[in-house]
């Protein structure tokens, strides 16, 4: 049995992927972790490489390493670097 977990964007991830927000399968007993649903979306989209790097990850509004493993129904958010300010 396989299920979903919702994946937020933000900032160039977004503007890479054209879209806030995708679903992604996750198989139920399969131990899919953050980093590795990351590689995947790396996988696909290419230009997520260098953001990707960087990026802080949040799984279920709570702040996580790339090793926290996600279960269907989870809500995973990349947060790449953003830059900004003024001198």
């Amino acid at each position: 049995m396989s299920s979903k977990v919702t994946v937020k964007l933000f900032a160039s991830f977004r503007e890479i992927i054209g879209s806030g927000s995708l679903e992604f399968p996750v198989p139920a007993n399969a131990g899919v972790t953050a980093g590795e649903l990351l590689a995947q979306l790396v996988r696909e989209y290419p230009a997520l490489g260098g953001p990707a790097r960087a990026c802080r990850i949040m799984v279920n509004r709570q702040y996580a390493d790339s090793s926290a493993a996600l279960s269907p129904g989870d809500e995973v958010a990349f947060i790449p670097p953003v830059g900004g300010g003024s001198d």
